[in-house]
């Protein structure tokens, strides 16, 4: 090995992703610092979708550092945004017309973070007229940063990630979540892990969507799915598994947008096996007849 392969992988001190890394440390540590002294717990869109204090002071932290250093961008997080799917497709539309949006979710993993279940992060994705740029996410408890740039790579630790190498499913280990929604996105999700699980080796569900998709850039995860998500939940992790070689669609097959909120993401060769079981199995989150246009 030469001098040049020894390098580490570098980011310029001042360049989005820079800030990006900046911020998402500094809430990191802000956040788990704070582990076990929440006082303040409030519900959301149902009594299992939690927000505290901490949510929103590191939210606040965050936007404080972005807009130091670019006052002219634009901002959406989840502690920003009323509950509920309406109020975040509103959101969305609002500013996915801005030339640089970052996308932010102080805590993604927040009924972890209260119970001290060690399994949550910080997401951090700036967009550019809607495509997705800069990826950070950061595991405070295991001090594991996931960086990607656009067209550069994904990295942990400095040391590129890479999907896994499985080819089937049956060879695959899964992760999915369990969306708050009792009423449509749980049943969905429900009846998709009832159809996988007897067909691959094992499924997860760890309860932060940002490091599901973490995982799958890093080879951890074979594959990852769920229903009624949100842009923030997801699009640090969309351009991780892209740059690390995977591939990430709605669970009916289309290209990832930020208004997607059922999504799929693989090591890219049990990608049409993974939908093909979805729809087989009615749960791709879409009602009949109402697909995404």
């Amino acid at each position: 090995m030469n001098e040049k392969d020894k390098v580490p992988y570098v980011v310029t001190s001042k360049s989005y992703t820079a800030v990006a890394i900046n911020c998402a440390a500094k809430a990191g540590e802000w956040i788990k610092s704070r582990l076990g002294t929440v006082k303040q717990l409030s519900t959301k869109t149902s009594a299992q979708d939690l927000v505290t204090e901490v949510d929103k002071g590191a939210e606040q932290m965050i936007r404080k550092l972005i807009l130091t250093h670019f006052p002219d961008h634009a901002i959406l997080g989840e502690e920003g945004v009323e509950p509920g799917h309406e109020a975040s497709a509103k959101a969305l539309e609002a500013a996915k017309n801005e030339p640089y949006l970052w996308i932010v979710d102080p805590i993604d993993g927040t009924t972890n973070y209260v119970h001290g279940f060690p399994f949550f992060s910080v997401s951090i994705a700036l967009a550019y007229r809607g495509e997705i740029i800069v990826g950070v996410i950061y595991d405070p408890m295991r001090d594991e940063l996931f960086i990607a740039e656009k067209g550069k790579g994904a990295y942990v630790h400095g040391n590129p990630t890479r999907v896994s190498g499985e080819l089937t499913l049956s060879d695959s280990l899964l992760a999915t979540g369990f969306p708050v929604d009792p009423t449509f996105n749980l049943p969905q999700n429900m009846a998709g892990l009832q159809a996988l699980l007897p067909k691959v080796r094992n499924i997860r569900g760890g309860g932060s969507a940002a490091l599901h998709m973490a995982y799958v850039a890093a080879g951890r995860l074979s594959g990852y799915w769920e229903i009624g998500l949100n842009a923030w939940d997801v699009a640090a992790g969309v351009l991780l598994v892209q740059e690390s070689g995977g591939k990430v669609t709605d669970t009916e097959g289309r290209p990832y947008d930020l208004s997607v909120r059922n999504i799929a993401a693989s090591n890219g060769a049990i990608h049409q096996d993974l939908l093909d079981i979805l729809s087989d199995a009615k749960a791709t989150g879409y009602p009949k007849n109402e697909s995404r246009a």
